[in-house]
């Protein structure tokens, strides 16, 4: 894509600098050959870069003066950042007494780069400020949740013209910003990291390799040729096929970026991903006092320091979770998700860990809180969740549920599904995003007359007893189950844990029948499957009007939200479908 190769670029540079030198004095400055020295001059020369006395000439120095611009990109809610990362964007981490963005921002302007425009997302409203203090520009990414950066920086392309590229994690020991870039480039760190997949070749270029790569740092130099391409490339890209994609999906042809790499020391350059990662840059931090690690000391009866390798755990549908280690030991800590507080009564749930604390059934848990359901468990190395598809795992599954099950375990507390399917709706607001949802509430509540006409073993239920939590692991080398994850229990007919099994997984009707045979072992009788089905059709309406209330939280859960409310209908349909066969068998 380039037309200037990359020597061609730095004597420019050079020579824009130092004015005239002699072949032997640029040779020895770009450290090559003095042939590849005089080739470079001889191209620049016939494409009227500079003069016989090698000198830039005018179109040369235009080259250099051209005005640059800055993107920095700090949408991102940066979920790594755990457990500060609900508090504080990023970028307006306080890093030895600077606010990150603004150290950026005045590296900008110290290199007289004023055109600065920040795409914002996350606790947007904390960038406000900055128009005023640094007369910069804020664009707003609605869909930071959903999407990742390539995304972002689509919704500024048109501002990309000899312009920085920059993420808004990322401290600079010394300025890395020039008034007089030329070519585009994209910083590499000189160490390896398992994390990225390039290196830099003899020719400067960026290629793809097979095992771990240099360490990506995402600061790049895009110049007015160069933008044409990766402008038509973002745009391209970001088709709802690429959400997760970063920006740097737009710099590859085939196996090699089609800029050229620039790779710095790692004295030069720290990005902040984590909570350790801040500390390490400055252990005097503002945003280090942490009420969430205060609390894991207080419990652990050490100081905050100790806590080591904090790791953000995979986002659930409730909660944030996140690894933590002390004295290489390891824990998770459970921190309530958005709305959690309206969700779940923490009260009740600390009731049922009280109840099946001695049946080695769950995780182990070290400390949990009541009021608020912060809670610590002791973390299990090894394991593996359910596997819904297949065998062996649901039949060792329903064999541990029903042996729960045969405890026939109490609490004060139920878990009511019609009561709970109307305080979600509340919680929702009046208007449901499913156009027919009033028609199909009032068919599955009509399937309360056939659910008390039913028996029930009415006993302590998981109620969210889906495939992920049942939590496989090692011990003697031997494989064990727990069944983790309680904030749901209370008193229900026990196979009501079968249903909600069932949708979860999304299974269809039958890996349905089939879960049900296994539960039990092929002498489920009619009325009981019938039943079962019922408790598919309610839950079903009962979890989508959950996933809609999470909704207006901002929280999306895209096919499972769909699947939940078609099982709503479907089953209802199938109940009826089932009662009337029952009544022509009867006649």
């Amino acid at each position: 894509m380039n037309i200037l190769t990359y020597l061609d670029f730095e004597l420019i540079k050079l020579l824009y600098k130092e004015n005239t030198l002699s072949q032997r004095a640029i040779s020895k400055r770009l450290n090559c050959s003095l042939g590849k020295t005089n080739e470079t001059i001889k191209n620049l020369k016939e494409l009227e870069y500079i003069n016989d006395d090698n000198s830039l000439t005018d179109l040369g120095i235009d080259l250099i003066k051209k005005n640059k611009s800055a993107v920095i990109l700090a949408a991102g809610q940066g979920i790594r950042m755990i457990p500060i990362n609900n508090n504080v964007p990023k970028a307006m981490l306080e890093i030895n007494d600077e606010i990150l963005i603004e150290r950026l921002i005045r590296q900008l302007i110290e290199a007289h780069i004023n055109d600065i425009t920040i795409v914002v997302g996350f606790m947007k409203e904390e960038f406000d400020y900055l128009i005023d203090k640094y007369n910069i520009k804020l664009v707003v990414n609605r869909e930071y949740q959903e999407k990742n950066n390539l995304h972002s920086l689509n919704l500024v392309k048109d501002k990309i013209n000899n312009t920085y590229i920059i993420p808004g994690d990322l401290y600079f020991y010394e300025n890395p910003f020039l008034n007089n870039e030329i070519q585009s480039w994209y910083m590499l760190e000189n160490r390896i990291s398992k994390h990225s997949n390039v290196t830099c070749n003899t020719k400067n270029e960026i290629v793809k390799v097979k095992d771990d790569g240099l360490k990506m740092i995402g600061l790049s130099f895009i110049n007015q040729h160069d933008s044409l391409y990766l402008k038509e490339r973002l745009e391209c890209l970001d088709d709802g096929m690429h959400d997760s994609c970063f920006w740097e999906e737009t710099l590859y042809q085939k196996n090699k970026m089609f800029i050229y790499g620039k790779i710095v020391d790692t004295s030069y350059v720290d990005e902040i991903n984590t909570y350790e990662e801040l500390r390490n840059v400055d252990d005097h931090s503002a945003h280090l006092n942490n009420e969430t690690l205060s609390l894991i000391a207080d419990v652990f009866k050490i100081n905050v320091e100790q806590i080591k390798n904090i790791k953000s755990l995979k986002k659930g549908m409730t909660n944030r979770s996140f690894l933590f280690e002390i004295n290489h030991d390891k824990y998770i800590m459970r921190i309530p998700g958005e709305g959690t507080d309206q969700l779940i009564n923490r009260k009740e749930e600390y009731e049922v860990y009280q109840v099946i604390k001695d049946l080695n059934i769950s995780d182990e848990v070290i400390y949990m809180n009541p009021q608020n359901g912060y809670k610590i468990t002791k973390y299990l190395d090894d394991t593996r969740v359910c596997n819904q598809d297949n065998d062996e795992d649901l039949i060792k599954c329903m064999k541990l549920l029903k042996e729960f099950h045969n405890q026939d375990l109490k609490v004060e507390h139920e878990f009511d599904v019609f009561e709970k399917m109307e305080f979600y709706e509340n919680l929702r607001g009046p208007k449901s995003l499913y156009k027919d949802y009033k028609q199909t509430k009032e068919k599955v509540l009509s399937l309360k007359k056939i659910i008390d006409q039913l028996p029930k073993e009415w006993k302590l239920c998981h109620i969210d007893a889906n495939c992920d939590n049942f939590l496989f692991y090692k011990e003697n080398n031997e494989e064990r189950i727990k069944l983790i994850d309680w904030e749901y229990a209370g008193m229900q007919d026990a196979h009501l844990d079968i249903a909600m099994f069932c949708i979860y997984s999304m299974y269809d009707r039958k890996q349905i029948d089939h879960l049900i045979d296994i539960y039990f072992e092929n002498k489920c009788d009619q009325q009981t499957r019938i039943k079962i089905y019922c408790y598919i059709s309610m839950c079903g309406l009962l979890w989508s009007n959950w996933c809609e209330y999470k909704y207006t939280l901002g929280v999306e859960f895209g096919e499972y939200s769909l699947a939940q409310y078609r099982f709503a209908k479907d089953y209802y349909k199938i109940v009826m479908e089932e009662m009337e066969n029952i009544e022509k068998c009867v006649k």
